[in-house]
């Protein structure tokens, strides 16, 4: 089973830039589709974005232009950029395949507030 570590999350205030990394325990090059997905408290987990093992990705809406995703198949790693946060971005994120089918992670908390 592959595990999964987010990191990166912090306090940023609005208009700020956080990047998150989510490491994996093994090679994720045959895994075809990977997504971040967040959690605020009282909502469900949701997906913000995906990419495919080929690089084509898709984004929530509300991330669409601010959010950008991307994996490193050498070095088992996906990441997110997050750029002109927001506070409604306030949430626990988490990576997993896309659509989600290993055991959450931990996740990493962002926060953003002023």
């Amino acid at each position: 089973q592959v595990q999964l570590v987010e990191s990166g999350g912090g306090l940023v205030q609005p208009g700020g830039s956080l990047r998150l990394s989510c490491a994996t325990s093994r090679s994720i090059f045959n895994i075809n589709a990977m997504g971040w997905y967040r959690q605020a408290p009282g909502n469900e987990r949701e997906l913000v974005a995906g990419i495919t093992r080929y690089g084509s990705t898709k984004y929530a809406d509300s991330v669409k232009g601010r959010f950008t995703i991307s994996r490193d198949n050498s070095k088992n790693t996906v990441y997110l950029q997050m750029n002109s946060l927001k506070p409604e971005d306030t949430a626990v994120y988490y990576c997993n395949t896309q659509p989600s089918a290993l055991t959450w992670g931990q996740g990493t908390q962002v926060t953003v507030s002023s």
